[in-house]
């Protein structure tokens, strides 16, 4: 049984209702086989900028991320609600002749078709690259998959846990005695959800010289590994293997979470000048000055003696004093906030980064965008879509198909 949240009663969100928003993408339409979400992350950040996103979805079920819970909110997923944003969905089953039809009817109209399955799978369907690129030529064809569609692993299933443990980021992430973490969020779905909307972006804005359409062709595990690329460039240069250090960064010093008085504080020393305004904002400058510690590598060397001193100070007082001391210093520190904190955010609040929005079952959080365009910020058109919510206006409005002619595709089980 679903458990609902019964709305939003924990925080009160700003509320806001569709309008234009960013419009960058306006004209781009883009088809959205995708599920879960890394995919949908994708196809979110271009409907954000303004795309025309038609989210294609299995006949009664949808996207698996509707499934994932408790909890839910107005019988969605929390899950699905976070990356399907601006959106419109269109129930259709690919494995239906007439299904495939429809798709290709959309496909002519189109510019990007977005796709999350195996090769093996998209060959089987006839939604592959190979077959769709010659029928059409102006198309963009972006597949996010686990490990790419080529290499020795490109038949296996993937998901974010299991590229998160390929890409060394596991091994790296936790305290030095426990064992390997995955991020707190499904970072290689994000980062290969963004990297698909850079590259269809690119190949959007290159077909405007060339007239071609392109293959895109993004992997989890590449896109969480190039995520590592300074922690791997380290140890190809140097053969130096690093370990889980937690808060602590075995490469700048200071970098790392303290304890103050009541609450945890991160700080971040980032480089000579910060480590001399941070002794004189402490009331003791000469530390600062001391050659012993003139560089990052001097500190380096000294590390632990400099946490012991900081640690001993930040003791004192409270947090909120001392990121109050810090702030007016202009040296980086900050919060360990919960999601609890950060929800309750003023500023991302006062930005409407983080609102409500209304759907036909009733209010739903989202996430913002958080990228600003000519001053404007706000993205929110359209609230996620329900499953299938769509489908009569687009065969309809779009495909200009009859009443009569969509009651036999329903009757066929093809939407």
């Amino acid at each position: 049984m679903q458990k609902e949240s019964g709305g939003l009663p924990f925080i009160e969100l700003p509320k806001v209702d569709g309008q234009e928003g960013i419009s960058l993408l306006k004209g781009m339409q883009v088809i959205d086989l995708s599920t879960s979400i890394a995919g949908p992350y994708g196809t979110q950040l271009l409907a954000d900028l303004g795309a025309t996103v038609i989210k294609v979805e299995k006949p009664g079920v949808g996207d698996d991320a509707r499934h994932w819970g408790p909890p839910f909110i107005h019988g969605e997923s929390p899950w699905y609600l976070s990356v399907n944003r601006n959106k419109h969905s269109l129930m259709l089953d690919l494995t239906h002749q007439k299904g495939l039809e429809l798709l290709e009817r959309l496909l002519s109209q189109a510019d990007v078709l977005v796709v999350n399955m195996t090769a093996r799978v998209q060959k089987k369907l006839g939604i592959d690259y190979a077959r769709l690129g010659p029928k059409f030529p102006r198309l963009i064809h972006a597949s996010l998959t686990g490990f790419g569609l080529r290499g020795k692993r490109s038949h296996l299933p993937c998901y974010d846990l299991i590229a998160e443990g390929y890409s060394g980021v596991m091994d790296l992430t936790g305290e030095a005695e426990n064992d390997p973490q995955k991020v707190g969020t499904p970072a290689a779905d994000l980062l290969a959800g963004q990297d698909v909307a850079m590259a269809v972006t690119a190949a959007y804005a290159a077909r405007e010289r060339t007239g071609k359409g392109a293959e895109i062709d993004v992997s989890m595990q590449a896109s969480m590994t190039r995520f590592m690329a300074p922690r791997l460039l380290s140890y190809l240069s140097s053969d130096e293997l690093p370990g889980r250090s937690g808060g602590k960064d075995s490469v700048i010093a200071i970098y790392q979470v303290f304890d103050t008085a009541d609450k945890q504080i991160s700080l971040g020393l980032g480089n000579d000048a910060i480590w001399r305004r941070f002794w004189a904002a402490m009331g003791k400058p000469e530390v600062g000055e001391n050659p012993r510690y003139a560089s990052n590598a001097d500190r380096r060397s000294h590390r632990d003696e400099i946490v012991a001193m900081i640690a001993d100070i930040l003791r004192s007082k409270p947090r909120d004093e001392w990121l109050g001391i810090l702030a007016g210093n202009r040296i980086p520190a900050g919060p360990i906030n919960r999601l609890d904190d950060v929800a309750r955010d003023e500023d991302l609040l006062e930005q409407q980064f983080l609102y409500q929005a209304q759907t036909a079952n009733g209010p739903v959080p989202q996430v913002g965008l958080g990228i600003t365009i000519d001053g404007g910020a706000v993205v929110h058109r359209k609230s996620p879509p329900s499953l299938g919510e769509d489908t009569e206006n687009i065969l309809s409005n779009m495909l200009k198909l009859s009443p009569d002619e969509i009651q036999q595709l329903r009757d066929a089980g093809a939407v």
